[in-house]
């Protein structure tokens, strides 16, 4: 009979998901930029980011302030949005507007105009690239003589794993 060989614990499921090393890189990219361009990332604002990267789905801006209120880091809204705002303004963090909502951002860059599919079971919110700028919008836009400054790129639909336990 052949020798049956047994999966070696230290060799990891190439396709599963290292959640704390995603959050640890996400981190130090965020310490690094704030660092270069002089921007303070305060313990509430720190806090609010790991909110939002642990949870890998948007959530509302109540939803992030009860859990700084648990942890005894704000407890009136203004806490919350001020710290989203800085967020969002630095890049780290996108409005999600379907949802009235916020996600970490996972692709920061310059030129990053990213779009979102968003799951309307759970909620997981997926950001993928977008065309380049000078794309079919920015075409068109031109055309028309139309400046854009902002642009929403949103997609509902179900994720593979929503879709897999219909």
């Amino acid at each position: 009979m052949p020798e049956r060989a047994v999966p070696d614990p230290a060799v990891q499921d190439p396709t599963a998901h290292d959640h704390a090393g995603c959050i640890a890189r996400a981190m130090a990219h965020v310490d690094a930029h704030c660092a270069a361009d002089g921007l303070q990332l305060t313990p509430v604002r720190r806090r609010v980011l790991e909110i939002l990267l642990e949870q890998h789905r948007a959530l509302g801006a109540y939803e992030i302030l009860d859990r700084l209120r648990a942890e005894g880091l704000g407890s009136q809204p203004p806490v919350a949005y001020r710290a989203l705002d800085f967020l969002m303004k630095a890049g780290f963090v996108h409005r999600i507007e379907t949802l009235n909502a916020f996600v970490a951002c996972t692709r920061s860059g310059q030129g990053h105009v990213p779009a979102f599919l968003i799951c309307r079971q759970c909620h997981k919110v997926i950001e993928t690239p977008t065309e380049p700028p000078g794309g079919v919008l920015d075409s068109a836009a031109a055309e028309a003589g139309f400046a854009i400054e902002t642009a929403v790129r949103e997609a509902e639909g179900l994720c593979a794993d929503c879709r897999a336990a219909a």
